[in-house]
């Protein structure tokens, strides 16, 4: 793509596409979540290498709450904070249950960023931080940044 051509993409795709690159691929920094739990066999997903420390499994259930809230934070009206269950979701089901939810859950919030208008971006964002929409969506970024970063080095065990 031409420098030309990226800068007349709306906002809202740049950040949808730096989530996708996060989750999927061709990140700046290094492999993206996705790639990071390609080859994790379902013992390491649910070993605890570190005591006290969330296991992978854990892990990529949370990211998936957020992304979800994420979505659902950009069609809200009003502020919903969310529960210490939804932050960090009891480990049910298989471990291909999991990532078949992180993969839904971020397509489904492609869709709802790239729906959603550039004019709102600066909009406070309903959440009991103070953030705006711009903020909210750089920080899903981030977040899959973070726990990409945790689960490399918990893959090492």
């Amino acid at each position: 793509m031409s420098p030309h051509a990226q800068t007349a993409r709306s906002e809202t795709a740049r950040i949808a596409d730096q989530v996708r690159r996060m989750y999927g691929g061709s990140a700046w920094h290094g492999p993206a979540l996705k790639q990071l739990l390609a080859e994790v066999t379902e013992q390491q997903a649910a070993a605890r290498p570190i005591p006290n420390a969330h296991t992978i499994w854990e892990i990529v259930l949370h990211t998936a709450a957020w992304l979800r809230i994420a979505r659902e934070r950009l069609s809200a009206t009003q502020t919903r904070d969310h529960t210490a269950e939804e932050n960090w979701p009891a480990v049910t089901g298989s471990w291909p249950d999991a990532l078949a939810t992180l993969e839904r859950e971020q397509h489904e919030l492609d869709n709802a960023i790239l729906a959603f208008p550039d004019e709102r971006l600066g909009a406070p964002a309903p959440a009991s931080e103070p953030q705006t929409f711009y903020i909210l969506l750089h920080g899903v970024v981030q977040h899959i940044a973070y726990h990409a970063g945790q689960i490399a080095l918990l893959k090492k065990y």
